[in-house]
């Protein structure tokens, strides 16, 4: 894979916003919906519920409880919680995947991140890894306490960017006891260093200080400067990472606006909240999550593929890297027909049983 550095700080400021570089594999992705994308997918196998409860910052978490029709409540079964890609909402891939997963047994609960959804927190949009890691040991609070749940037999699976918030919980909450992650984006390391480590610290401290100079104008203001690196509409000289990543959140395919949000601010938040990324290291002491186990689900086509990869390196036994062939990030959000759901299915009853 060729590195490709950086030309210009605000090249940096870009990936920062979306890891948006050049696209490394070389995928480019087609225009339109592809085949077998199902993101708004209704199984008729499931019964939904809206829930919320609070976390240790006193915010209402919400969420959606998916149970199999027919569920057995005198027994206590396994659950699941399903965290979305960053900056999108339960409804965009989490949703998907915890319809799927209830359908084989399970009972999930997919989660709106605070500050964003139908969560609570303000600004809207805010990045705040420790709250979003908060977020998931809530969520183990909630479903520990049903009396037709397990509480020695829940997991969880991160999409995109809770891949790294759902490790980050992993390390201080052990009732969490089986791990995966599907197109894990390390929130911490992008913002740190770029793609494939493309960034230099002279360009973070840049990013650093724009960050920090545009905090008084907010400050005087009292209003956000969101930037619009998703915009939208794309434009004609996008790099393929950009184009990826719109051709979900900005079409049909993926487009699932807030209650009361815009479609310019999905997705798209302020670098003076970006930056609180730079001092996120979910990585750091993964190890200490064995015995229990972790998963890797990843494409091989995609660029986000070497998160998988240095967190698999770091993890201790038991843990497994799961390629998945021809396929990129955006991809394995919706995409059923290369999603490994029988891959998911069994790491998920070998290590929690229904």
């Amino acid at each position: 894979m060729r590195k490709i550095p950086f030309t210009s700080s605000r090249q940096m400021f870009t990936t920062v916003l979306m890891g948006v570089l050049i696209y490394m594999a070389g995928v480019a992705s087609a225009a339109g919906i592809p085949n077998g994308a199902d993101n708004f997918y209704k199984s008729d196998k499931v019964a939904v519920q809206k829930v919320s409860f609070k976390n240790q910052f006193d915010m209402q978490v919400a969420g959606n409880l998916v149970l199999p029709k027919g569920l057995d409540r005198t027994f206590k079964s396994a659950a699941i919680i399903v965290g979305h890609p960053m900056g999108a909402v339960k409804e965009q891939s989490s949703m998907l995947y915890a319809q799927k997963l209830a359908e084989q047994g399970f009972v999930t609960l997919a989660i709106d991140l605070p500050f964003w959804g139908e969560s609570e927190g303000l600004p809207r949009n805010l990045v705040a890894p420790e709250v979003y890691t908060e977020a998931f040991s809530a969520a183990v609070d909630y479903l520990g306490t049903r009396d037709f749940i397990d509480r020695e037999r829940i997991g969880v699976v991160g999409i995109c960017g809770s891949g790294s918030f759902a490790i980050n919980a992993a390390k201080m909450d052990p009732r969490l006891k089986a791990i995966a992650t599907v197109a894990m984006y390390d929130m911490g390391g992008v913002a740190r260093n770029g793609l494939n480590h493309s960034g230099t610290v002279e360009q973070r401290k840049a990013m650093l200080a724009k960050a920090a100079e545009q905090r008084y104008t907010e400050f005087t203001t009292g209003k956000g400067i969101f930037l619009n690196y998703l915009p939208v509409k794309l434009r004609p000289d996008a790099d393929p990472i950009t184009r990826e990543f719109w051709e979900f959140y900005r079409t049909p395919r993926g487009i699932a606006i807030p209650k009361g949000r815009t479609l310019e601010l999905t997705q798209n938040r302020m670098l003076t909240s970006e930056v609180r990324f730079v001092n996120f290291y979910p990585f750091n002491d993964i190890e200490t999550i064995a015995p229990r186990p972790l998963l890797f689900i990843t494409g091989d086509q995609s660029h986000s593929k070497e998160f998988s990869q240095d967190a698999y390196k770091l993890a201790a036994e038991p843990k497994e890297l799961y390629w998945v062939a021809g396929v990129g990030h955006v991809d394995l959000y919706d995409r059923v027909d290369v999603i490994p759901w029988a891959k998911l299915t069994s790491f998920f009853t070998k290590n929690l049983g229904k």
